[in-house]
């Protein structure tokens, strides 16, 4: 069996599992050291959030319109993909 998973928004909704206080709140994850954004759940990508967008020119304008900011966490996100592409999982 093939099969063809397209996870929305995959790095703000690994983000969500292990705080669900994001959920229904606008999320982006930064890349490296912070410095731009690289992955928007749907409530920020309706306001706008440019992808790759320099955090130090954007963070004021965030703040004030709600996005809660996340660093990448890359170890989690790699976790969670092998968990999900684990066969025994879609059993």
């Amino acid at each position: 069996m093939v099969a063809l998973v397209d996870c929305e928004s995959f790095y703000a909704s690994c983000e969500r599992i292990f705080d669900p206080t994001l959920y229904g709140r606008p999320v982006v994850v930064l890349s490296n050291n912070d410095g731009c954004v690289v992955a928007m759940s749907r409530e920020a990508k309706a306001l706008r959030v440019e992808m790759g967008a320099p955090w130090f020119k954007i963070k004021e304008w965030a703040a004030s319109a709600g996005v809660v900011a996340r660093s990448s966490n890359y170890e989690l996100y790699g976790s969670l993909s092998a968990r999900g592409m684990n066969p025994r999982m879609l059993q």
